[in-house]
């Protein structure tokens, strides 16, 4: 194992505890009661922020909303505020942290995560699958499109878990992250999300806003704070079960509510818009050191490069950490240090290959999110700033090509005078490598409480 200092590599070899999609999705004990834990148990002010009002002042107030699950608590807390770039300044270097699925269960990486963040002045997406606030008792509430009634790819929670992710969405919302969607079902390949309609998208997205506006009702729970967000509001977008279906989601988005989508694979250039409106913000690929071919931006698909879809060799997973912290830092720098594309970078709350893939994009996270000129933001935020911006001065920008600098520097490039197009063709260039790739396919064989790729 890569060196990681003794204190963190004791913590992480304890991911012995539960392997997602072989031991399922159970709880591995009690969480440490730390005060940060105790402060939201009591729903009082943490350090970083003041914290909603309490239930029964929102109640008094008239804003619970439905069942009191979820609330308008007001403006969100901890938000940057979009700027317009003045004329010829260098674009900060925008990196978007994303995590698929966003449950928390016995592994507590979700936890983890939002700490990290905190740490390394990062805000960050939350993709949440509207079924980890369903029981399973209530699964004849989902009516999945082209499925059986209650039928998922993914399974469903124990209410324990579920318990603890209606804690830390509410968190992760104060922190200042987003809570975007991934959908419920997560049903890949033949007959799937690949096959839906607009209508369809729209039925599922519903769905999954139900899910989050009825979880009092539909658990029981009587001891947690609503989540402080209206999601009819909140909700902006999302990214799509193993990157399928993007076309007809987009068709779907603006009446939806969406402003972006992150369902489809680029390479590192400035996004754009697509004819309705939605920014179009893709997985990006993205080195593989020591391979010939580049992958997309995503913990499953360094996995399935290395060892498929399914545990490798022990004796590899040094080598195939490296190779995602080191592909993931040199995506940075030749943004950074060129075209100054946001980095798109998608995970999800796993222990594949013994938690190397957590460890190396922790790693990434501590590493660039302090760095001078660095944003690490949610898709929101992003897009926030996009808005903001001139749209003559995001044409220039999207001349750029992969890891190509402005060549006179950006005070000439950005400035009053429109300049001549950048030369195309001369940045890093990939190819797509092993078939699935772009399209991370489902795993095959996991438990339905598994937390799937994608």
């Amino acid at each position: 194992m890569a060196v990681l200092g003794g204190q963190r590599a004791a913590r992480w070899s304890a991911v012995a505890v539960l392997m997602l999609g072989v031991a399922g999705c159970g709880l591995s004990g009690d969480e440490p009661d730390g005060e940060e834990k105790k402060r939201e148990k009591r729903n009082e002010a943490s350090p970083d922020h003041p914290g909603p009002p309490s239930r029964e002042a929102l109640e008094r107030a008239g804003r619970l909303i439905g069942d009191g699950s979820t609330a308008d608590a007001g403006a969100q807390p901890n938000q940057p505020e979009p700027e317009r770039l003045e004329p010829g300044e260098e674009p900060p270097q925008f990196v978007v942290f994303s995590w698929d699925g966003a449950g928390e269960d016995g592994n507590r990486l979700f936890s983890h995560f939002r700490q990290v963040a905190k740490e390394s002045d990062a805000h960050m997406t939350y993709f949440l699958s509207g079924l980890y606030l369903l029981p399973e008792a209530e699964r004849a509430s989902y009516l999945p499109p082209g499925h059986s009634t209650g039928a998922s790819d993914i399974g469903y929670l124990r209410d324990e878990s579920i318990h603890a992710t209606i804690e830390q969405l509410r968190g992760a919302w104060l922190d200042g992250s987003e809570i975007g969607t991934h959908f419920n079902g997560h049903f890949c390949g033949s007959g799937g999300v690949g096959d839906w309609s607009p209508s369809d998208w729209v039925s599922e997205t519903e769905q999954a806003k139900w899910m989050v506006k009825n979880w009092r009702t539909t658990t029981g729970f009587e001891d947690l704070e609503p989540l402080p967000f209206d999601y009819d509001k909140e909700l902006v977008g999302g990214r799509t079960p193993c990157l399928e279906g993007q076309q007809n989601l987009l068709a779907a988005a603006p009446e939806m509510g969406f402003r972006y989508d992150s369902s489809g694979s680029s390479r590192q250039v400035w996004p754009k818009q697509t004819p309705e409106g939605i920014w179009d913000i893709p997985l990006q690929e993205v080195p593989v050191p020591g391979r010939d071919f580049e992958t997309l931006s995503m913990d499953y698909n360094y996995m399935y490069n290395q060892s498929g879809p399914s545990s490798g060799e022990p004796a590899m997973h040094p080598v195939w950490e490296e190779q995602m912290r080191g592909g993931l830092l040199q995506a940075f720098d030749r943004a950074y240090h060129g075209n100054r594309a946001p980095l798109i970078i998608g995970n999800h709350f796993e222990d594949w290959n013994d938690g190397i893939y957590m460890r190396a994009v922790e790693d990434v996270i501590r590493d660039v999110c302090p760095r001078e000129g660095v944003r690490c933001v949610s898709f929101r935020q992003l897009v926030d700033w996009l808005d903001a911006q001139d749209p003559e001065v995001l044409d220039r920008l999207r001349t750029l090509d992969v890891g190509v600098a402005p060549p006179d520097g950006w005070a000439g490039f950005l400035g009053a005078a429109k300049p001549a197009a950048a030369p195309a063709g001369q940045g890093v260039h990939g190819v797509r490598g092993m078939p699935g790739v772009l399209a991370a396919p489902a795993v095959p064989g996991r438990p339905a409480t598994a937390v799937q790729a994608g």
